[in-house]
């Protein structure tokens, strides 16, 4: 009989069954919750890791994935990993924060040149080997970074191009003290929210807008409701694929094997596979009524430099913060 992982999903399973891969056909299938659509860069990215481990493993393991926040908003999901109660999860860099500040480090804004820079970092254990094994200790090992796009605000009603016009606007940002203060900065009101409220959030007027990238804000319809997307470039931050600790030094020799030597290989594949999707995307919300802004970014990188100096304040997270710096060219 075939295994679903640590987590019942017998009633869960008939109403995402539309959704759900041909992990199927393996013996062992292990769940990995997101938060985005079916289709999506990183969930495709992901599924086609999983058809090459379970054709390495004979059809004996396999990782189905359930987006849509199916499992969970990403805090929850986290927190069902680290107890064990789920095998894995596909969460904004911004949640691991509460595990560790250093990763406040990569959820900066401006920090990365671009995704080639960005690229570059997360697939160097030199620089993020420590900064991965950092949660272990809490039941938490981070296998990989996925690329996120480059974050935008976007708004309902105004233009936004320096940061004084945000200024009294509510913009949501993720769960974490850094993207609150970070849209502060910016000269807004950040307001954290889980993504599945933003949508109805920003029709009802409790939100004047948000902050994501191009892929997303199409893919969500986020278009429908905040037409205006302004190009602040303020973010470009990791994902991680999230996995429990003891778990996963309980996998067969076979299986952590397969991960450790194609790891790297899923991390490519989806930054290529994202990074197709963003003129796509932008492109399409256009033709659907969205306008563009091209916002003063030299103003907004100079509004958010005392976050720079607050959040890069301990011997490791300067350490951190200088080793990127270091590989920009």
């Amino acid at each position: 009989m075939k295994k679903l992982g640590v987590v019942a999903v017998s009633t869960l399973a008939l109403a995402v069954s539309g959704f759900v891969a041909s992990a199927n056909a393996a013996e062992t299938v292990w769940k990995l919750a997101f938060n985005q659509p079916e289709g999506h860069p990183e969930m495709v990215a992901v599924q086609e890791f999983s058809k090459k481990l379970e054709a390495a493993t004979n059809g004996k393991y396999a990782i189905e994935v359930f987006p849509n926040e199916l499992l969970g908003s990403q805090k929850e999901t986290i927190e069902m990993v680290q107890n064990g109660s789920l095998e894995f999860s596909l969460v904004a860099g911004s949640l691991l924060e509460n595990w560790s500040p250093d990763f406040a480090v990569f959820n900066l804004p401006y920090v990365f040149k671009d995704y080639k820079h960005l690229q570059r970092v997360v697939k160097d254990k030199k620089i993020v080997g420590d900064l991965f094994k950092s949660i272990e200790p809490q039941g938490i090992t981070v296998l990989c970074a996925q690329y996120s796009g480059t974050r935008n605000v976007y708004t309902k009603n105004k233009e936004v191009r320096t940061p004084a016009d945000l200024k009294g606007l509510k913009i949501r940002v993720m769960q974490s003290d850094t993207m609150v203060k970070m849209l502060n900065y910016m000269g807004g009101t950040g307001t954290p929210m889980g993504q599945g409220e933003v949508y109805t959030a920003i029709q009802t007027g409790v939100l004047d807008g948000a902050e994501n990238n191009e892929v997303t804000y199409y893919a969500l319809k986020q278009h429908e409701v905040g037409p205006i997307y302004n190009l602040t470039g303020h973010l470009m931050m990791p994902d991680y694929i999230v996995t429990n600790t003891q778990f996963y030094n309980s996998l067969p020799a076979e299986v952590k094997d397969f991960f450790e030597k194609n790891l790297d290989g899923l991390v490519d594949d989806e930054f290529d596979r994202f990074q197709a999707q963003v003129s796509k995307s932008i492109e399409a919300a256009q033709k659907e009524g969205t306008k563009v802004i091209k916002a003063d970014q030299d103003a907004f990188k100079k509004a958010v430099e005392p976050l720079i100096k607050e959040k890069v304040s301990t011997p490791s997270a300067k350490a951190l913060y200088d080793a990127v710096q270091a590989t920009r060219d």
